[in-house]
């Protein structure tokens, strides 16, 4: 996994730190320092772009890691 970004989002190309690409926007305080991650929408928007053969990621909020392929699950 990667290291987080610390610091001025415009320096990672966020220009509005109000106008996320997905979720909610989060109120960064007066002393407080921004930190960034890259979490699981980053590769899935990735994902959906390559098309890969085979990729393994989570759904938001959830894990769990399977050799099993979700075609064979029942819904």
């Amino acid at each position: 996994m990667g290291h987080p970004h610390i610091g001025d989002p415009a320096d990672i190309c966020i220009s509005d730190i109000a106008m996320p690409d997905y979720g909610e926007a989060v109120t960064i305080h007066p002393g407080e320092t921004s930190v960034f991650w890259a979490c699981g929408v980053t590769p899935q928007a990735a994902i959906t772009q390559a098309k890969p053969e085979l990729a393994i990621t989570h759904a938001p909020g959830c894990m769990f890691v399977t050799d099993v392929k979700n075609e064979s699950w029942q819904r």
